[in-house]
């Protein structure tokens, strides 16, 4: 068997439905790629087991009883999976017609490629910088936090964490991939291993990117072809939970691969910045929470005086 699609799925249920759409009408499965497809929900309360035991009784579905995380979630099926390639793929996306033919032949022609990712849009056709990314080390973690990166998009030093000196249209040798969609190459899983799940959320997917750097391969960026990446379905980002998962996310992956020798007080100091991050995020949110009732509000009490009742 040529492809196994990996897709964790909780409570987005519509999105599901789209993305298993766009992958059975590929032309890679037309043109009879030997594929199969695993579903892995994390416990979903909103119909989605049910309806993918009706609409699309072909998909391998593992229904777990608990959330178990993106991580674990993604190794139950990698583990029951037995392709030469694996795809991981967010339930919040859609693929083109020729995502999966493109994507095979140029991971078929480059045996050094331990992964692939591609060109990632947002709903509105914007590109996403988090299709390319860099390793984030003390430094290109620091040049992120503080803003840097955001004022020198440009720069390969200050912009280093989406790879800002790197064309998006052209194919690239990069460092970090979107575990959105992340085609990865069984050889190499064996060699490195799987997701991390000390991450529950967040951050696997770079420590996977880091680690297939590591064990001799290359992770490529391929822009023949993209996704549309409906970003933060299953996670709302201005959540509370959200900031919080993603920065000790962070924070696990700097003391994982950081936290020795001269890196020890960079560790420190990328710990202090990110819970300051954290709190600064998580004080914009009260904020928000609440401002925006009282705003509301009085936009509400300004109409009604405005248009009055009975006119």
């Amino acid at each position: 068997m040529l492809l196994s699609i990996v897709i964790v799925n909780y409570n987005v249920k519509s999105f599901l439905a789209q993305c298993l759409r766009s992958v059975q009408q590929s032309e890679g499965v037309a043109c009879g790629v030997d594929y199969e497809v695993f579903v892995v929900d994390n416990h979903s309360v909103d119909g989605s087991v049910e309806m993918i035991r009706e609409k699309f009784p072909w998909v391998r579905l593992i229904a777990n009883q608990e959330n178990t995380g993106f991580a674990k979630a993604n190794n139950q099926a990698v583990r029951q999976s037995v392709a030469k390639y694996v795809l991981l793929l967010n339930p919040d996306t859609l693929i083109e017609n020729d995502t999966l033919q493109k994507c095979l032949a140029f991971m078929e022609s480059h045996p050094d490629a331990g992964g692939l990712g591609v060109k990632m849009l947002d709903g509105q056709g914007r590109y996403l910088k988090e299709s390319k990314r860099g390793v984030p080390t003390p430094s290109t973690a620091f040049y992120k936090m503080t803003g840097l990166c955001k004022f020198f998009p440009r720069s390969k030093r200050f912009a280093s964490y989406y790879m800002g000196h790197l064309s998006p249209d052209e194919i690239h040798s990069v460092e970090i991939l979107s575990g959105a969609f992340m085609l990865l190459r069984r050889e190499t899983l064996d060699k490195v291993g799987l997701l991390d799940e000390t991450f529950f959320m967040y951050g696997e997917d770079i420590d996977l990117s880091y680690r297939i750097l590591q064990g001799g391969y290359r992770n490529y960026y391929f822009p023949h072809t993209h996704i549309i990446h409906y970003k933060g379905e299953s996670t709302r980002k201005g959540s509370l939970n959200y900031v919080l998962v993603f920065y000790k996310a962070m924070e696990i992956f700097v003391e994982k691969h950081f936290s020795k020798g001269r890196y020890k007080l960079y560790l420190q100091i990328i710990r202090i910045a990110i819970w300051l991050r954290a709190a600064l995020s998580m004080l914009s949110i009260a904020l928000q929470n609440i401002f925006l009732p009282v705003v509301r509000l009085l936009r509400s009490l300004r109409r009604n005086k405005n248009y009055p009742h009975g006119l």
